[in-house]
């Protein structure tokens, strides 16, 4: 455990990105390709960094160049991988991705039987430094598999619920053996937690609710204190038991579209630890995520403090105007 606590400490997913160079060109016909640390709680955890908060990752790597890669990326990137395990059974995981923009990403993970980052057990929970972080990070593909599962509700257990206690409501279908299944686990989760964000789908398996404000209610009566509901080019909902807030999106030419949840994400903690309105982290994490939006890769995409201010100024100087 370090003396200090950290800003930012997250829980999840960790790899290899592997995007091709060229854009509008299935994967069969692609010719070269960039190698980008990924992951989402990775991305986040990065996306913090960038943005001058201490940050730090549990998760887990393969024995192999690979994870080699990831925990050194990790380190250069400004996170703190102290907590990444080697776990040598499973191969660090890659991730593929075909690039047509606007708005068709597809992915294909190469995570199977298992992945590293699913095999973190609870007793590899560094409990003082999930109690003492101002921020803490967990996603629901963490919920997965065992011992994965077992690990999140461990750390959630130190955590006491304290503030700042988040959970991305990251749900990919492909990690689970049915939405049913996920259900049940978020359902669990969302006891020990005081802030949820995820899209309008995510809110579904949720709570069962795909309105953005239903939802955010039904995730209120749960006990989260902050609801983030993201509406895609409708904007993004946040909401309290004091206040309710729609911050529209900001417009971009998309280059990939898949790493600006976890840039949103990132500056989401950003404006939550500087206790700034609810209008300005929203409108903040917005910008970052357009800002990564128009980028190619993700982790090393993630916009400086400076960046992220222009963007979300601009368009706050910008409605004003209208």
């Amino acid at each position: 455990m370090t003396n200090q606590p950290y800003d930012v400490l997250a829980i999840g997913r960790s790899g290899v990105d592997v995007y091709p160079l060229q854009v509008g060109v299935g994967l069969e016909d692609v010719e070269s390709f960039g190698k980008f640390l990924g992951g989402s709680a990775a991305n986040v955890a990065v996306a913090a960094a960038r943005l001058g908060n201490r940050t730090a990752l549990i998760s887990g790597a393969g024995d192999d160049p690979f994870g080699r890669f990831v925990r050194n990326e990790l380190a250069r990137l400004g996170v703190d991988n102290r907590f990444v395990s080697t776990h040598g059974e499973f191969p660090t995981p890659v991730t593929f991705c075909e690039i047509f923009p606007p708005d068709d990403f597809p992915l294909y993970f190469y995570r199977k039987p298992s992945a590293p980052d699913l095999q973190i057990r609870p007793d590899e929970i560094d409990a003082d430094a999930v109690r003492s972080a101002r921020l803490f990070w967990a996603t629901v593909t963490g919920l997965s598999e065992e011992p994965s599962r077992s690990a999140h509700f461990a750390a959630w257990e130190a955590r006491e619920r304290r503030p700042l206690t988040v959970l991305d409501l990251d749900f990919r279908p492909m990690f689970w053996d049915s939405p049913a299944a996920a259900t049940e686990q978020v359902r669990k989760a969302l006891s020990h937690v005081t802030v949820a964000v995820g899209n309008r789908e995510e809110c579904e398996i949720a709570v069962g609710e795909s309105n953005p404000h239903k939802a955010a209610d039904a995730l209120l009566d749960l006990g989260v204190e902050l609801a983030i509901v993201k509406q895609g080019p409708r904007g993004v909902l946040g909401k309290s038991r004091r206040s309710s807030v729609t911050v529209a999106p900001n417009e971009v030419d998309v280059v990939n579209g898949l790493g600006a949840g976890d840039a949103f994400g990132g500056s989401l903690c950003h404006g939550l630890l500087h206790g700034w309105s609810l209008e300005k982290t929203l409108r903040y994490a917005n910008a970052a995520g357009a800002i990564v939006a128009g980028r190619l890769e993700c982790s090393t995409a993630m916009p400086t403090a400076t960046e992220v201010a222009e963007l979300a100024e601009q368009t706050a100087e910008e409605a004003v105007n209208v």
